[in-house]
């Protein structure tokens, strides 16, 4: 059957090859997305860079997403998930390729923010397909399904990546770097090769991209979910992309410590499958009221516990944290005002504002260590953020979808 053949949405089988091949795709987002974190120490060693410059490299790819996802949201809608999936897993292999031949700083700076150029295509398409092609029930079951592959990829990069894939590599972060954007490529020649489009809301000639922003906006759920990404992706960022380090810093060894680091994403994986199923969607607000609380909790638990405690703060941290960002999707997608239509549009506009803390947690754990040498100050800013959502979930007004 040609790719461009155009199938009704939510009644063919093929919908659940769909989930499958976006499973993939979003599982090498995470794999691409957690590679740096394992790595750290021998990049810095190698690299001769601070801790401030490793905050800064690991926070260039939410920095470049602040400027592409909105665009990605567009285009998105515009072209159709397949095209805009495929261009986003391509630019991410050429991320990991380009880490490879990075000689400073500079050049590893520019080669993780190519990251966030792909990146965007990839969190902004996923849902999109899960929009067009599921409905109703299915809609949460599928968005849990499919919130699971950047988990799965997460767990492989931080477990495996120093106790199997370097070994592998001949111990060189470089070619370790190289070894996960040959497989990122394989997994876009798979989706190209099987993906169908399928039938959406479209454009119409009045539907100026920037009329449909402005539109957006003036949403209030828009603007607090909005907000509400924004300081979940400051907290997941700032503290995921550390937590390796601050492990090692307790003690760990990087294999054991890369371990643990993959225990919160591990935890993950049945808080996605099962949250957003199971949570109504007049519920979802007073969710993640508790999830707030849980993570704002942990954070402080994971930092200073040991032992038995040191795990349980682990797994709680993971299954809140890891929450926020399918509920947040979900609440956006059963939007009368958004709706498949405009999921792109609403996707974009939502990782632009995310990704602002995606950028900032980093560079900001980073340069409170620099000032402090603790991972403490800058965990109780991480924890103050949960506060200020919490606070936020009184404004929501939860609606059932009307698509």
């Amino acid at each position: 059957m040609p790719h461009n053949y155009m199938i009704s949405p939510h009644q063919n089988r093929y919908r659940w090859v769909m989930l499958g091949l976006t499973w993939l795709l979003y599982s090498m987002f995470g794999l691409v997305a957690y590679s740096l974190a394992p790595l750290v120490t021998p990049i810095m060693r190698d690299l001769n860079i601070s801790y401030t410059q490793m905050g800064i490299i690991a926070g260039s790819w939410p920095l470049s997403y602040i400027f592409i996802s909105v665009i990605a949201g567009a285009l998105t809608d515009k072209l159709g998930a397949r095209i805009s999936l495929l261009a986003g897993a391509v630019i991410m292999g050429l991320s990991m390729v380009l880490r490879f031949s990075a000689d400073g700083f500079v050049g590893m700076f520019l080669a993780v923010a190519l990251y966030g150029v792909g990146g965007p295509l990839i969190s902004i398409g996923c849902p999109k397909v899960i929009s067009t092609w599921f409905v109703g029930k299915s809609r949460g079951m599928a968005v849990g399904i499919y919130m699971t592959g950047p988990r799965v990829g997460g767990i492989f990069a931080l477990a495996l990546t120093n106790s199997l894939v370097m070994p592998l590599a001949g111990f060189s972060w470089r070619h370790t770097f190289l070894w996960y954007g040959l497989v990122t490529f394989a997994v876009a020649l798979l989706w190209v090769s099987l993906a169908r489009e399928t039938k959406s809301p479209a454009f119409s000639g009045g539907d100026r991209f920037g009329s449909i922003f402005a539109r957006l906006m003036k949403i209030r759920n828009v603007q607090i979910v909005l907000t509400m990404g924004l300081l979940s992706f400051a907290t997941m960022h700032g503290f995921l992309n550390w937590l390796p380090k601050i492990l090692e810093n307790r003690g760990l060894s990087p294999e054991l410590a890369g371990i643990m680091a993959a225990v919160p994403t591990l935890a993950s994986i049945p808080a996605t499958l099962i949250i957003p199923r199971l949570v109504p969607p007049g519920l979802r607000g007073r969710s993640i009221l508790l999830l707030a609380v849980l993570t704002a909790l942990t954070l402080f638990v994971v930092v200073n516990a040991s032992g038995v405690l040191l795990y349980v703060g682990l797994v709680v941290f993971g299954f809140a944290m890891m929450s926020f960002l399918p509920m947040l999707l979900l609440i956006l997608m059963d939007m009368p005002e958004v709706g498949s239509k405009y999921m792109g549009s609403a996707a974009g506009m939502f990782f632009c504002v995310a990704e602002v803390g995606g950028f900032a947690g980093p560079m900001v754990m980073g340069a409170l260590v620099d000032l402090t040498s603790s991972f403490l100050a800058g965990t109780a800013v991480l924890a103050s953020m949960n506060l200020v959502t919490l606070a936020m979930t009184f404004l929501l007004k939860m609606e059932p979808s009307k698509d």
